[in-house]
Order: structure tokens, then C-alpha cells, then sequence
């Protein structure tokens, strides 16, 4: 394809090669300049709410405090 007639209807090129997956050879002159090709591969698209999910692991009481009353400023006035 002429670089002339891909400005024209870049658009439409671009669509037709992600959605046949066939490239498209740009020329000038008779000469390649570019090749347009589809992506390797799809984007993955995991969503990042929940993708921490079963990475944690509980260790001891989680209800306790961490330090005794003994421990605490507030407690002790210093």
C-alpha cells in the first residue's frame, strides 16, 4: 500500500489488521518503509481488585494485642 493512500485511511488499515491479523506493508516510491502488524499477543486484562487474594497467611492470634497493657503510653501516663 502507497504511504499516500495509508494517511488517507490509516484508521480503517489499522482496524483491518487487528481485526484480520493479517499485516499491511507501507511503501514510498515502490519501497518498504513500514510493516503494520498486529500485537503478539492480547494485553491481559486481570482485574486488580481481589489480586492479592490467598497470597497472606495468618500467624497467631489477630484479635489480641500486639503489646501488653504494660507496654501501652497511654496506659502507663508516660
Amino acid at each position: 500500500m502507497s504511504i499516500s493512500k495509508f494517511k488517507a485511511t490509516c484508521l480503517a488499515v489499522m482496524e483491518n489488521v487487528r481485526r484480520t491479523g493479517r499485516p499491511v506493508l507501507i511503501t514510498r516510491r515502490g519501497e518498504p518503509v513500514v510493516e503494520i502488524v498486529p500485537p503478539s499477543h492480547p494485553p491481559a486484562s486481570r482485574p486488580w481488585l481481589g489480586s492479592a487474594a490467598g497470597s497472606g497467611r495468618v500467624v497467631g492470634d489477630v484479635v489480641a494485642p500486639v503489646a501488653g497493657e504494660a507496654e501501652w503510653e497511654a496506659l502507663t501516663g508516660g
